[in-house]
């Protein structure tokens, strides 16, 4: 492998690795993410970001514009299309496709710097099939992701097309299924695990139809890490019939997250507070980024989850407000400790602080 190439994968894999750390991210505007993520993914796969007759910003498509078209002797060969974190980028897709159909490009990407979907414009079917692959910066392996952003957009798989051809490759074969096949379980599991809000309040919802009783959202989901727990040890008793081991004891695969313990303290920026719950946590948090950052504390009206938002001055909104001292601002407290400790890493990434400068201490 060329010296330049070793390179180019290493100042890939570090700055994914940057950004899995980075919860700023999930608080950048459309600005921010081209200037702080976009054009610097650019530059690592080769890219020039600052020519524009390589990298050219606000590319005109008829009346209407495309955030960077990458160029290659002239020729469109990628058009990207940048959102917000919090945008649906799903409502995105069909401006972008027909600008990409429109002017004969055959690959697209729609991004919130976070989330990066891959589409074939020139394929048949709808929006969706057209999609080939997804990027998940938060969510998938940073050696996964360095591989597949060299695949689709490194500056040399573009111009040479062998982009497309792995694209084409990954939409027409058998990878594709594979993938998903292999990926289904971990998906399953990742969401019993760390389960979404929407999980656990469909969950909730429905017991409480069911008895009239509505369980708080730590309940649920330690009803899933069970019910995860049990599924773990039925999948390994089959495999061991089907293929005639010995029995052994077998004990309950350890969840990753916070349900189902207890916190002792957390601390912040080196400072050590005890709280004798994750309620007690997620308020001392608020009231530290008040006392922090008073003036720009109403940002915190910025979060909100798929539902309802995190933090209202209209308690009415919320299912367990608890309004923090000294404004009329309340926030959500009727979660569990996963979302809570989720919740935390994006209020302090709103004010400029990162994952690493909060740790929790659990038994």
């Amino acid at each position: 492998m060329a010296k330049e190439a070793v390179e180019m994968k290493e100042e890939l894999l570090g700055l994914i690795k940057d950004f899995k750390k980075d919860r700023r991210l999930l608080s950048f505007d459309e600005a921010a993410t081209k200037q702080a993520v976009i054009l610097r993914i650019l530059k690592a796969l080769g890219w020039e970001p600052f020519n524009i007759d390589e990298v050219h910003p606000e590319y005109s498509v008829s009346s209407k514009r495309v955030d960077y078209a990458l160029i290659h002797n002239g020729r469109k060969k990628v058009f990207i299309e940048v959102k917000r974190v919090n945008e649906d980028l799903e409502k995105h897709q069909e401006q972008l496709l027909n600008y990409s159909f429109q002017e004969g490009v055959k690959l697209a990407i729609l991004t919130n710097g976070i989330s990066w979907w891959f589409y074939l414009p020139l394929r048949e079917g709808s929006w969706e099939q057209r999609k080939f692959y997804t990027i998940e910066i938060y969510d998938q392996e940073s050696e996964d992701i360095a591989k597949n952003f060299e695949e689709f957009l490194s500056k040399d798989n573009v111009i040479s097309d062998r982009a497309i051809e792995n694209a084409e490759n990954l939409y027409k074969g058998r990878q594709k299924l594979y993938l998903i096949r292999e990926t289904l379980p971990k998906a399953w599991n990742k969401i019993i695990i760390e389960p979404d809000e929407l999980l656990v309040e469909l969950l909730a919802d429905t017991t409480e139809k069911l008895c009239g009783y509505k369980p708080d959202n730590e309940v649920v989901e330690q009803f899933l890490i069970t019910v995860s727990h049990e599924t773990t040890i039925q999948s390994e008793r089959k495999t061991r019939h089907r293929t005639q081991l010995p029995s052994v004891q077998t004990s309950p695969t350890s969840s990753k997250g916070y349900t189902g313990k207890s916190i002792i303290a957390f601390s912040f920026k080196g400072t050590r507070s005890p709280v004798s719950s994750w309620r007690e946590m997620l308020i001392k948090i608020t009231n530290i980024m008040l006392s922090n950052h008073r003036e720009q504390f109403d940002k915190v009206l910025n979060l909100a989850g798929r539902k309802r938002p995190y933090f209202t001055r209209n308690p009415n909104e919320i299912r367990g407000p608890n309004r923090i001292k000294n404004t009329d601002i309340y926030v959500e407290t009727d979660l569990g400790a996963n979302s809570i400790v989720k919740l935390s890493k994006n209020i302090i990434a709103l004010f400029g602080y990162k994952d690493d400068d909060l740790s929790i201490e659990t038994r």
